[in-house]
Formats: structure tokens, C-alpha cells, sequence
């Protein structure tokens, strides 16, 4: 049994609502922090909307929707972590933000041995680790979206990642949280988005280079690979900046050209089409 019983969630957007989601579903005390007001206003209806849809599909009771609704508290002041066992950041895909807010986490979290733990997709985990004064605390775990569904986590640990940190992460991520846990070396993309973002770049270059529409790309690993989402599809859904983010990440890190992003996702990126979250983006979505 651990003894973790109070989280923290840095981040409500898509990832951090659905992990403070999971962990008050999970019958754990959640706080969450976003930087102002409003962006704490609108992660609290996404997750609001969530439970409720979750509900009416009957994954759970209502009583279990409003248990967990009692369970969350929202903030935009990070030391009121103060008494957090368990930290999760899920910030947007950038170093210097995580870093930064590694930083103040470690100032104002006083539990001595609490865990410290990135949702990271690619940036290295040693990197925030040593932004602390504790890093045989800090780890990568490692959600994917959407976080209430998908079963899977990855566990990250740095080279200074304590066994203990380590344990007891798996404890939280297997015993309460009921997912399942797989390990992965503080490497880039660590397993999955080592496999994956290669594929979703190569789909889309195949769009770019005009060798195939994008449904017929979409409708061909759909249907001719038994994949439920095809690659542009599936971009669209992660986010084509998380996408890209991932990518450079990976590419800065390996030095593999098939992990550069191609021109056109650089692009919509720039124009701010990044896919489901903003209504367009390889589709358009109402």
C-alpha cells in the first residue's frame, strides 16, 4: 500500500485534466494549478465535462462523479503544493517552463520525500531532476491522452532517480491509479513516441509530397493495418505542436533525419493549426 494521498497537477489543459481526473477518480485529494483565472476556469469545465460525460455513459456512478468532483480543489498559487506527496507537471512541451517550475516546486513542496514527477513526452528527465535539490525524487510519468482511457504509463527514471522514487511511483501508477506501467530509459521519445513519431512524420511527408490523399492514408492503415486512428487523424488528436515538439526534441537529441518535422507541420504550427484543440488542422472539426 503507499502512502501517497495528496497530488498536485501543474497544468489543466488536455493532459493535466485528465490526469487530475484519474487521480480523483482514484479516491486520491487533487490540486490543481494553472497560471491564471480563466485558464483554471476552463481546465475546471473540461474536467467538470468529463466526470459528467463519464456518468451518463455509465463508466461510472453518479455518486462516484460527485465523490470526485469533493476530491478536487483548484489553485493559481503553486505553494499551496506545499503538502503534496505526489507532483505531476503537465505544462506545455517546453524545457525552460518545466525547468522553472521544477524550481519552485522544489521550494515550496516540504514533504521530504515527496515525488516530483514530469508528464513529459521527450524532454530529458535529468534535466529537471537537477533543477532540484532533490533529484533522486524526480521522475517521468508519463500519460497518454486521453488520459481516463488509455491504460498505459510510462515510467521514466533519471540517472539520479532513487529505486525507492522509482517503487513507489509504480506503486501510485499500478495500485491506485490501475494503470499499466511500463519502464523506459531517460532517452528522447522513450518507447512509444520513439515508435510512433516516426510514423506520423512519415504519413505526413506522404501527404506533403502529394503520394496520397490524407483519407486515403488515414483509411489505408485503418483498414489495412487494423489501426483504430490513422497517422493524420491521430496527429490531430495529440496536437500537431505536441507533435512537432516531440519531434525536435527527438531530433536535437539523435541527430536522425527522419525525426526532423517536415515543413508542413512546421507550418501549421505556425499558423496555429494544431489539429482537434483548435478545430482545424489535417481536418476540421466543429
Amino acid at each position: 500500500m503507499t502512502d501517497i494521498t495528496r497530488v498536485g497537477v501543474v497544468g489543466c489543459g488536455q493532459m493535466g485534466a485528465g490526469i487530475a481526473e484519474v487521480a480523483a477518480r482514484s479516491g486520491l485529494e487533487v490540486m490543481v494549478a494553472e497560471t491564471t483565472g480563466e485558464a483554471l476556469e476552463i481546465g475546471r469545465t473540461r474536467i467538470v465535462s468529463s466526470l459528467t460525460k463519464a456518468a451518463l455513459r455509465g463508466k461510472i456512478t453518479q455518486e462516484q462523479r460527485d465523490a470526485a468532483f469533493d476530491r478536487l480543489t483548484y489553485t493559481t498559487d503553486l505553494g499551496e503544493f506545499a503538502d503534496r506527496d505526489l507532483v505531476i507537471e503537465a505544462v506545455v512541451e517546453n524545457e525552460q517552463v518545466k525547468t522553472e517550475i521544477f524550481r519552485v516546486l522544489d521550494q515550496v513542496v516540504t514533504r521530504q520525500d515527496a515525488i516530483l514527477a514530469s508528464n513529459t513526452s521527450s524532454i530529458p528527465l535529468v534535466r529537471l531532476a537537477v533543477a532540484t535539490s532533490r533529484p533522486d525524487q524526480v521522475i517521468g510519468i508519463h500519460f497518454f491522452n486521453p488520459a481516463p482511457v488509455q491504460r498505459l504509463v510510462e515510467l521514466i527514471p533519471a540517472l539520479t532517480t532513487s529505486e525507492e522514487t522509482l517503487k513507489r511511483a509504480e506503486a501510485v501508477v499500478g495500485g491506485i491509479l490501475g494503470k499499466h506501467a511500463i519502464r523506459a530509459q531517460d532517452r528522447s521519445g522513450f518507447v512509444v513516441n520513439a515508435l510512433l513519431i516516426p510514423y506520423l512524420l512519415s504519413a505526413i511527408r506522404m501527404f506533403e509530397s502529394g503520394i496520397a490523399s490524407r483519407e486515403d492514408i488515414d483509411n489505408g492503415m485503418e483498414m489495412g493495418c487494423a489501426h483504430p486512428m490513422g497517422p493524420l487523424k491521430l496527429s490531430d488528436l495529440i496536437g500537431l505542436d505536441t507533435v512537432a515538439s516531440v519531434a525536435d526534441s527527438m531530433y536535437a537529441e539523435f541527430k536522425e533525419p527522419l525525426y526532423a518535422a517536415p515543413p508542413l507541420l512546421q507550418r501549421m504550427v505556425d499558423a496555429g493549426r494544431l489539429g482537434r484543440k483548435t478545430h482545424v488542422g489535417f481536418y476540421t472539426y466543429s
